[in-house]
């Protein structure tokens, strides 16, 4: 049997993950440090399950293994602009870098092929 999900479907999902991301932000950019470090939890546990979920697409899984580096590197930076007088920012830049270098891959090696497979089938 399968378990009930709260949610209808994955975009209802994404949705709530998008709500929890402006929350996080909403916190930082008003300073309140206890409330955007707890939505960082909530907020990139949202974004693993999401790729988790979505592994058997391609597409999907890079582009949101790719969200879980860009959360990871805000909530750095958020953390390092609360605490340690924006020490973090290099630490970061390097998740940033990451999720950036994730997408690029599937768009250089990924997506070519898939425009390749899908050509010969329409002519």
């Amino acid at each position: 049997m399968k378990a009930k999900s709260l949610f209808n479907n994955i975009r209802e999902y994404e949705n709530l993950h998008i709500a929890l991301w402006l929350v996080k932000d909403t916190c930082w950019v008003m300073s309140f440090k206890i409330g955007g470090m707890v939505m960082i939890i909530p907020t990139l546990i949202v974004a693993v399950h999401l790729a988790w979920k979505s592994r058997k697409n391609t597409s999907d899984l890079f582009h949101n293994a790719s969200v879980c580096l860009w959360i990871s590197a805000n909530a750095t930076w958020m953390t390092g602009e609360f605490f340690y007088y924006d020490g973090l920012r290099p630490y970061a830049t390097i998740l940033f870098a990451a999720g950036l270098i994730v997408v690029s891959f599937y768009y250089i090696v990924h997506f070519p092929k898939r425009k390749q497979e899908v050509l010969p089938e329409a002519a």
